[in-house]
Parts: structure tokens; C-alpha cells; sequence
């Protein structure tokens, strides 16, 4: 067989019973639901066979929340035994104007009217600087569709940010925020891509994919870019050597089958470029936005979300817990689904809380170590590419390891080692910050 497998590919075969795959905990899984209905798809999971459309259909559909978790938890830890990942991070928004008018946003303010902002490049450093806090290693930047910035300022602030902060990570522009940048710089999106990655655009977060079927993008989004667009973009991103983050936006107006359809094709582009770092599960928040008459996310549905997510990705190493969203305690709970990363500390986060959120804006270093040890995993403090982050006893950065991202198919020129992110005065921004 030639080529990325389908869908509903099952890689090894046949679609009947496997016996365990060896793996430890294997037996142990098929005998804790040897009586749920959820057995047909444990032995595919136990074996290591990939899961189908049914199969997430039915995962979604299940009332045995405890064997889902089970079998998730199954995954998690055959990955990543028990640590659980974060990372210290910052969060930057240096605009919030934008003129697409989502349904699903309570943030984002149309031009002219009150609470509308836009940060010159000047401030938009100065804010980083002011929220700088326990040796932040990632900025996160996203921003609305602001109508009328130009090309230049979006490489310019990459490039400020990196001289300001040189070696920390820059995580920068959704993928609708670069198919904008490329309509209104006129250029095309790979030439737009090459230009803000020499800027220091190291990787990108996964928002503005919500959900990528066409009904329910008519309701929450319709102005935004298309489902097949987004994905393009990100094929593009990776292809470029730009690894990304992908989202699921849940509890609005789609269904199980429009779920498991949007996981279906991040794994089939996973299995292409193998350019996602990880998978965010966002529960919609209905607070303050055109959508408020809809209720909130239960837990059980978060949790759901969560697990069939690690389940069905089989090709994407992390599935995140986002606590600002489903609360700590319950980020707790999912460290147990199927989660393995806890996102970040996520100083300022401003668009989550703008639709009611009532978690903090963000949380020290050592609390989210405490959330972590208090679900019974290890907490493990990593970079961009989750490799360890090593400290000094004052909290100082020693060493964040980093690494260029080389898509799927392909090798470092003439087999030479992995050259290092440009950039090695990680020790000193955070010293002189």
C-alpha cells in the first residue's frame, strides 16, 4: 500500500477482535470492559490498531465515561508514562480590532467601536516586557483581523520581540491570521511564510480552526476562512519547516459526527506532514458572544472531548488540558483522559475571560507544578518541542533545548545534524529582563 492511510484505514488489516498487543496494560484494559459495549473498539486500541469513523462515532456517543477513560489513559501513558508537560509561557494580543464579526467571540472588537486597541510595535514589546515573570522560555502572539496594518508590521514585530527577547520562542499567527496577512500584504502565502519565519516565527498556535465543517462555520464563523483553507495553510506551514498547533472548538452547534470528522482530517494531514506539535480541545464559552443563548460545555463533555481526541489521533504525540477553559480541577481529571500537557502558565490571557471565564489570567511556575503533582503526575517543564527545561535554584533557565522542525519525508541537508533555533541568549534576556 502506497500512500498516508485513508480515514478509516486500519494499518495491519482486519477489523476483527486482536488479542493484546503487549503492551503493559493491555490485558488489564481488555478486563476492566470486558463487559462494556465499548469492548470491540478497546481491543482495537489495545492492539494498536488505528480507530475508524464508527469507532469515534461510538466513543462520543458512549455512557461509559470510566472504560473511555480507561482507554485513553490507556494511550496517554504508553506515550508519556506519568509526567505531565508544561510549559511557562506569556501571552501577547497586540490587536484585538478585527472585521470578520466571528459569532464565537466575546474578544474581538469591529473598528470604531469602544474597547478596540492596536499596539504599535513599541508597546507591543513593552507589554511582553511588563508581564515577564518566572524566566518565560514561549511568547504566544495572536491578534484579530485588524483592516488596516501593514504588511511590514507583523515581520517588524517578530523582529522587535526577537531582539528583546533573543532565543525565547516565538509562537506567532494562526493560520487565519497568516492567510489575512497574505491578503493584505498582496503576496502569496509561502513567500508570506518564508518572511515572518526569518522574522522568528518558530512555530504557530492551532486557533481559528473551531470546527471545520462547512454547517457549523456558517453559524460561529462564517466570515472566517474555510475549514479546507485552514488546513492548507497549515500544510503549507509545515512544509515550510514551521511546525503548528491544531484546535478542536467544542460545545457549540456541531455534532459527534462533525467532531470526529474535524479529528479525522488533522490526522490525515498529520500522516502527510507530520508538522502538529499538539491538539488543544477548546470548550466554547456562549458568555458575551452572538451565541450566549447556547449552554456551556458540561464536564462530561470536556472530558469526552479529551479522550476521544487522544484516541482517535494516533499519529499526534500530545493532547492538551486547556485549565483556563475547563477549570483546574478538571484539567486535573483530564490528566487522567488522555491529556498530557497542561498547556502553559499563560500570563495574561485575555480571550477566554472576555466570554466568562473564571479561572486566573495565569499561574506561577510552582502552581502549576502543584495542579500537576496534586493529579498524580510528574510534572515536566518543557519548550516548544517538549524537551526538558533545566533550571537553577533560583528559577533561572540553564538550558531549553531547541531544534529546527523538518517535515515529514524529509532530511537535514546531507544528513547533518539538526541545526539549533537562531538565537542562544536565552540566558541572558532572562537575566537582563
Amino acid at each position: 500500500m502506497s500512500g498516508p492511510p485513508t480515514r478509516d484505514a486500519a494499518p495491519g488489516g482486519g477489523r476483527g477482535p486482536r488479542p493484546p498487543s503487549g503492551r503493559p496494560g493491555a490485558e488489564r484494559l481488555l478486563r476492566h470492559l470486558r463487559r462494556s459495549p465499548l469492548l470491540p473498539v478497546a481491543e482495537k486500541v489495545a492492539a494498536g490498531e488505528r480507530l475508524s469513523c464508527e469507532d469515534g462515532l461510538a466513543l462520543f456517543a458512549t455512557t461509559d465515561l470510566t472504560g473511555l477513560g480507561r482507554m485513553a489513559n490507556f494511550v496517554r501513558e504508553a506515550r508519556h508514562g506519568n509526567r505531565g508537560y508544561y510549559n511557562v509561557n506569556r501571552y501577547l494580543n497586540p490587536t484585538n480590532l478585527c472585521w470578520v464579526d466571528c459569532g464565537l467571540c466575546a474578544w474581538a472588537r469591529l473598528p470604531g467601536v469602544p474597547g478596540g486597541y492596536t499596539m504599535a510595535v513599541e508597546e507591543a514589546v513593552a507589554e511582553a516586557s511588563a508581564g515577564w515573570h518566572d524566566g518565560i522560555t514561549e511568547i504566544h502572539v495572536v491578534g484579530g483581523l485588524h483592516p488596516t496594518l501593514p504588511y511590514d508590521y507583523y515581520p517588524g514585530l517578530l523582529r522587535a520581540l526577537k531582539a528583546r527577547f533573543p532565543g525565547v520562542h516565538l509562537k506567532a499567527w494562526t493560520m487565519v491570521e497568516l492567510d489575512w496577512i497574505a491578503r493584505i500584504g498582496k503576496r502569496d502565502l509561502v513567500e508570506v511564510i518564508r518572511d515572518l519565519k526569518a522574522a522568528g516565527m518558530d512555530s504557530c498556535p492551532g486557533g481559528g480552526a473551531e470546527i471545520f465543517a462547512k454547517r457549523v462555520r456558517d453559524v460561529i464563523c462564517a466570515n472566517k476562512i474555510s475549514g479546507e483553507r485552514w488546513l492548507e495553510v497549515a500544510r503549507l506551514c509545515h512544509l515550510e519547516g514551521v511546525p503548528t498547533n491544531v484546535t478542536m472548538l467544542y460545545g457549540s452547534v456541531e455534532d459527534d459526527a462533525e467532531r470526529v470528522d474535524h479529528l479525522l482530517r488533522i490526522r490525515e494531514l498529520q500522516d502527510e506532514t507530520g508538522g502538529f506539535l499538539g491538539l488543544i480541545p477548546l470548550a466554547f464559552h456562549p458568555e458575551g458572544t452572538q451565541l450566549a443563548h447556547l449552554p456551556p460545555s458540561t464536564g462530561l463533555l470536556d472530558l469526552k472531548a479529551v479522550a476521544v481526541s487522544r484516541l482517535l489521533l494516533d499519529n499526534v504525540d500530545h493532547v492538551k488540558a486547556y485549565w483556563v477553559q475547563i477549570g483546574e480541577k478538571l484539567a486535573q481529571a483530564a490528566l487522567h483522559f488522555g491529556a498530557d500537557d497542561l498547556v502553559g502558565t499563560v500570563t495574561e490571557e485575555t480571550i477566554t475571560h472576555a466570554a466568562g471565564a473564571t479561572t486566573e489570567a495565569g499561574i506561577s511556575r510552582a502552581g502549576m507544578e502543584a495542579l500537576i503533582r496534586g493529579a498524580g503526575r510528574e510534572p515536566f517543564e518543557r519548550d516548544a518541542f517538549y524537551e526538558r527545561v533545566v533550571r537553577d535554584g533560583s528559577g533561572r533557565v540553564l538550558r531549553a533545548n531547541r531544534h529546527d522542525f523538518v517535515p515529514a519525508g524529509t532530511a537535514p541537508p546531507g544528513g547533518a545534524a539538526l541545526p539549533s533555533h537562531p538565537g542562544s541568549g536565552l540566558d541572558t534576556a532572562l537575566a537582563s529582563s
